[in-house]
């Protein structure tokens, strides 16, 4: 446990953390992240909403951060209410042409609107309510709930399923890891720890009273960014005050105004659920996508024409540190290209989102949101973090 600046302040020495979740966040083509980052980061922040301020014994941040560490709570069942807002453009219904594009393949091949890689990109905005339920690392259910339909992740030992009912579409791959299936989300405990990497000598974290969480009692616990140039304004995380797990998290940005992302249970149980909660058979008639061995399914989706993806470019790296942390990647291209019939309604969403900047290291486009910012040159370099579109001008500078 790192060093704690009083009984309601911490900092730690995890220096490694939020680098290490931005370096998995950096992928070739990445220029994606001001949506795909945004909906990962749903699962590190669900929302604070104080119905209460129940009496508790006090508490110190470092042993309520302990506590969570510790927490043993493998079972649990409930209904999450998820708000993200990331200041994207109103598309004027071009989000259902980007969401089917990713679901079918970006070149339009057959692909499948089961694939949990298009389906819970839906989160990166406006309000959702999702069904969880969890028993021990190996299985897992989440349900996310529209008017007329549903879709469903389950992970049962080594399958992952997905399962669209609106289209009557299946999505089937295994795993081989012990533990949990990759796309299959964490529990509230996993969530906890990975918002806890963010905690590093650059952060301050504080206990901040008492709430009531889904008719339970819980602790409140505050990290802020000491740094400025971040868009993280503040994590608020609601413990439960006996079982230690995490029910709410919100996500405050630096620049003020309504929470970028608010989630939290509604309705919690922490006894184990049925065993047939995490059963499941494609139905009749269903149309069933295999993943392939190499982890790929028909319907990935491609950002950019595969004879333009350079196989050698160089990693990603990572400049600056703590809250302020950039990384950087060649995509060995020459840019994405935004606009246009070939770029199709993604080219197009990025359009939206984009502002041109130009400095020593020529010119590109800045595509960004609330939280997550991208700056993609000319030249195929990215640069990406939760930092303000001056950080990411300052860096590409500094490169050159």
């Amino acid at each position: 446990m790192a060093p704690y600046e009083s009984d309601e302040s911490t900092t730690a020495t995890e220096a490694d953390g939020p680098r290490a979740g931005r370096r998995r966040a950096a992928r070739y083509a990445v220029p994606v992240a001001v949506t795909g980052v945004a909906a990962a980061t749903i699962g590190l922040v669900p929302a604070l909403a104080d119905s209460g301020s129940p009496d508790l014994p006090k508490i110190s941040a470092e042993q309520l951060i302990q506590n969570i560490a510790e927490s043993d709570t493998e079972q649990l069942s409930g209904t999450v209410r998820i708000t993200t807002d990331l200041g994207l453009p109103d598309l004027g219904g071009l989000e259902s042409g980007l969401f089917s594009d990713a679901a079918r393949g970006a070149d339009g091949g057959e692909g499948s609107a089961a694939d949990p890689s298009a389906r819970l990109t839906e989160l990166a905005a406006g309000t959702h309510t999702l069904r969880v339920a969890a028993d021990g690392p190996d299985r897992q259910k989440l349900s996310l709930i529209r008017d007329a339909a549903e879709y469903s992740l389950i992970h049962n030992g080594k399958d992952v399923w997905g399962y669209d009912s609106e289209s009557n579409e299946v999505y089937h791959s295994t795993t081989e890891e012990t533990g949990k299936a990759q796309d299959v989300p964490a529990t509230p405990k996993d969530f906890a720890e990975q918002a806890l990497k963010a905690v590093d000598g650059t952060t301050s974290v504080t206990v901040d009273g008492t709430a009531q969480v889904a008719g339970r009692d819980a602790y409140k616990l505050v990290v802020e960014p000491k740094q400025s140039g971040t868009t993280v304004g503040a994590i608020s995380i609601a413990v439960d005050a006996e079982t230690w797990t995490p029910l709410k998290f919100t996500l405050t940005p630096a620049g003020g105004g309504a929470a970028v992302v608010d989630a939290g249970f509604t309705q919690v149980s922490f006894a184990r659920p049925a065993a047939s909660t995490f059963d499941f058979a494609p139905p009749k008639g269903a149309k069933v996508t295999e993943e392939d061995a190499a982890g790929h399914s028909e319907s990935d989706l491609r950002l950019m024409p595969e004879e333009d993806v350079d196989r050698d470019a160089e990693g990603p790296r990572t400049i600056g540190e703590g809250w302020n942390a950039i990384t950087v990647f060649d995509t060995g291209g020459e840019g994405l290209p935004t606009g246009g019939e070939e770029a199709g309604a993604f080219g197009g969403f990025l359009d939206s989102l984009g502002d041109q900047v130009s400095g020593k290291f020529g010119s590109g486009t800045v595509f960004k949101t609330r939280l997550v910012n991208a700056l993609i040159t000319d030249d195929g370099t990215v640069y990406v973090g939760a930092v303000t579109k001056d950080a990411l001008v300052k860096a590409a500078e500094a490169q050159r």
